[in-house]
């Protein structure tokens, strides 16, 4: 039953693991031993039995002596037919017949198999690993180019040059990722096509990287190059960090040579911000303000890096509305769904804000929707982001922001939703809205009102809080409007 691999005997070719699971099957009801059997590759996509009608027929001729078909139905654990089915795309010599031998030895109550300390399992495992590491390694380093295509054709093409025989499972995996743009990932053998609704997996027309023409490819390598900063250059990094047979994939990777090279002859010593090289045999102290080189102030709110915030936020996240508005709401800072949308108040207190716009007669469209903080503090909880109230230094830190706003759109009233927001407008850490709630008071030539922010009114413990709440919100607001329309003009 643990007879050796891939021997001579009855001759069974096969070209994938449907072909080889068929075969098998067959295999096993007649009683034909791994030692019994020569699995041969099938030549340039041929029949699995090419002269022969059948598996069993190929068998009954070639092992006489194999026995009747047994009757016993062939059972194997999800687990093991899993294992099997990946590692059957690790290109081997020998992998059917190994796969053959596993499924041999488990149909013969031989569960040892299976286990990482068993040679033929440690094989198995191993061929699993690196099948699925191959599938890692595509998914991070498949670069598409864009391409000025005919109709029908692909509008992002890449190539890719596979160890292993995991092109299917890829395709799979980039057409969740795509949604209903066209592609094609070519490979020295196949090529999958995504046409937005399909995959087809056919024979590639490319033959290689230089049959595709990117009409972009020029500007990015011209970023890359502006980017690259010599004087922080770590060659052996950047090498364990991307495999040396991956840089030929990727558009940088002849030009990346080059700039190491540089790099070596000289470019390090210079790569220094001026403003470092101007300080002529001085000694640069410790403290950070006088260590940083000298940077000029952010002029757009993308390029803001006042505090850390901008490091975990998808974007920052401005505000929205009119030019010039009479009522400004102010919140504390984005979410998870106005972090990936760059837009305020669209997830589920944006919903409730919206119910209660709606309840006061004002228009959305006719407000200023603005945060205190313009980037989204979270902390990881499991596979979500949950939100994470603001330190006062950054709200500090992100005040020139609002104060901008404040100057552009003129506003006459100020709902300030919540705590953050009321301690950024009056620039006062220890101010709260418990002891100015829902009462309008002038500060800085306008009227503001404190009211709860509206996730406040979603997550009170009890359904009378959240009425309460969010009556609150709804009454601010209407004083909001009557405010805006008065002629009471803030002293």
């Amino acid at each position: 039953m643990s007879g050796g691999v891939g021997g001579a005997g009855v001759p069974v070719l096969a070209q994938s693991f449907a072909q080889w699971r068929d075969a098998a099957r067959t295999l096993l009801a007649r009683g034909v031993a791994p030692e019994s059997v020569q699995w041969i590759a099938a030549p340039d996509g041929g029949d699995l039995f090419a002269g022969a009608d059948s598996v069993a027929d190929r068998v009954a001729d070639s092992a006489a002596d194999a026995g009747p078909t047994n009757a016993v139905a062939i059972r194997l654990p999800r687990e093991l037919v899993e294992l099997l089915e990946c590692a059957a795309c690790c290109r081997v010599p020998d992998r059917w017949a190994l796969l053959y031998q596993v499924v041999w030895r488990w149909h013969g109550g031989d569960r040892a198999v299976l286990s990482p300390a068993d040679r033929d399992g440690a094989r198995l495992h191993a061929m699993a690993k690196a099948v699925r590491r191959e599938q890692h390694d595509m998914h991070a380093y498949v670069r598409f180019r864009e391409r000025d295509a005919a109709a029908g054709a692909p509008r992002f093409v890449a190539w890719f040059e596979p160890s292993h025989d995991v092109l299917p499972q890829v395709a799979q995996h980039f057409a969740r990722r795509m949604g209903k743009v066209s592609w094609m990932i070519a490979t020295p053998g196949l090529a999958a096509l995504w046409d937005g609704s399909a995959l087809q997996i056919a024979p590639s027309a490319l033959r290689g990287p230089s049959d595709i023409d990117d009409a972009g490819e020029a500007l990015w390598l011209t970023y890359y190059r502006s980017i690259f900063n010599p004087a922080r250059l770590n060659a052996g990094l950047m090498r364990s960090h991307i495999p040396s047979r991956f840089w030929k994939h990727l558009p940088e990777g002849a030009v990346v040579p080059q700039m190491v090279s540089a790099a070596a002859l000289g470019a390090r010593r210079t790569g220094q911000t001026e403003t470092v090289g101007q300080r002529d045999g001085a000694i640069i102290a410790i403290a950070a303000e006088r260590a940083q080189p000298q940077r000029a102030a952010p002029v757009a709110l993308d390029q803001c890096r006042r505090c850390p915030l901008w490091q975990q936020a998808t974007q920052a996240v401005p505000g929205v509305g009119p030019a010039q508005a009479a009522i400004m709401l102010v919140g504390e800072q984005p979410g998870d769904q106005e972090d990936l949308a760059g837009v305020p108040f669209i997830g589920p207190a944006g919903a409730l804000l919206d119910r209660a716009l709606a309840e006061a007669e004002v228009a959305r469209l006719s407000v200023y929707l603005t945060n205190a903080v313009k980037h989204f503090k979270w902390e990881p909880r499991g596979k979500r982001r949950l939100h994470k109230t603001p330190a006062q230094r950054e709200v500090a830190a992100c005040h020139a922001w609002l104060e901008q706003e404040l100057a552009r759109v003129q506003p006459r009233v100020i709902v300030a939703l919540g705590g953050t927001a009321l301690k950024s407008l009056l620039q006062d850490g220890a101010a709260t809205v418990t002891d100015k709630l829902g009462v309008p008071f002038q500060h800085e030539g306008r009227w503001i009102i404190p009211v709860y922010h509206p996730s406040y009114a979603l997550r009170a413990m009890d359904a009378a809080s959240r009425a309460d709440a969010y009556a609150v919100i709804v009454d601010g607001l209407r004083q909001a409007r009557a405010l805006a329309g008065s002629d009471t003009k803030p002293a």
